[in-house]
């Protein structure tokens, strides 16, 4: 990108996220250069075609975020990632839970994988560090100014939501979700499609929260009646109020099932210069 360009788009960006935040009534969208240049570089990419270099560049962009991720977390070991608001302060009684359940996963050996910003997954977070367990995250950049929650032991920040996507479920053997919006949402049925499809393993997907999730799963009933899903899809599903019951799912469905607790941590390379972020 040249120098002019990328001037301009700083220019259209930091112009684009004040329009935003005027109409907002407030200040809560950051300005600064980089977050506009990133917020109006993904608007424009998605509007259709552009020049040929623009397109190769932007292509090269998402291969160093992906190796950038794959080195980051190559020693992280299994994982189970956990989704869930960031709206959610600690008096709320889902924060609390999520911090429970971040401790019981850590003390089966399970590292705990969050987007690593606030709320359920900092909660998450803040339970597996509280027991001494492997705590990690995959941070996003946003407008809204998203910034990394302080109970990581390595985290990585994507400007792209796919790329944060693919490493959320890579290395990921079960995947909790827990009261949240929009967000959660498209990740529970990203981790549905993807079993359902079976791109990848039938992994255990635990829902928590009866109350928050029963609509939800009213919906997905309504979906079976109507043919639109096979009954078998719910059974993915497990929905439920207990952390002690979601632990044990998962013991059954992922750390058994795939020999979770038989498998090696990488060994970081000399050669490459590697050292384990979290050792």
């Amino acid at each position: 990108m040249s120098k002019g360009h990328k001037s301009t788009l700083e220019k259209e960006g930091i112009k684009m996220l004040k329009n935003v935040n005027k109409k907002l009534g407030n200040s809560k969208i950051s300005t600064d250069r980089n977050t506009s240049v990133s917020f109006l570089e993904d608007r424009l990419f998605i509007e259709g075609p552009h020049s040929r270099i623009r397109e190769l560049w932007f292509v090269i962009k998402v291969m160093i975020e992906f190796i950038k991720g794959f080195r980051k977390l190559h020693f992280c070991g299994p994982c189970v990632t956990v989704f869930g608001s960031a709206r959610l302060d600690e008096d709320h009684h889902s924060y609390q839970l999520a911090r429970s359940l971040g401790q019981n996963l850590a003390k089966t050996g399970l590292t705990v994988m969050t987007g690593g910003g606030l709320g359920i997954m900092e909660a998450a977070n803040r339970g597996a560090k509280e027991v001494g367990g492997r705590s990690v995250g995959c941070d996003i950049v946003l407008p809204e100014k998203q910034k990394p929650n302080n109970y990581l032991d390595c985290f990585v920040t994507f400007n792209y939501f796919f790329v944060r996507k693919v490493l959320l479920f890579k290395y990921s053997y079960a995947f909790v979700v827990m009261p949240g919006g929009v967000g959660t949402m498209d990740e529970l049925f990203e981790a549905i499609t993807l079993i359902q499809t079976k791109k990848i393993l039938s992994f255990p997907v635990v829902l928590i929260g009866k109350e928050y999730f029963e609509p939800l799963i009213e919906f997905l009933k309504g979906m079976v009646e109507e043919g639109t899903i096979d009954a078998s899809d719910l059974d993915l599903i497990l929905l439920t109020d207990s952390v002690d019951e979601a632990i044990r799912h998962i013991q059954k469905h992922a750390v058994e099932k795939f020999g979770l607790n038989l498998r090696k941590i990488p060994t970081p390379s000399i050669l490459l210069g590697e050292e384990n972020p979290l050792s």
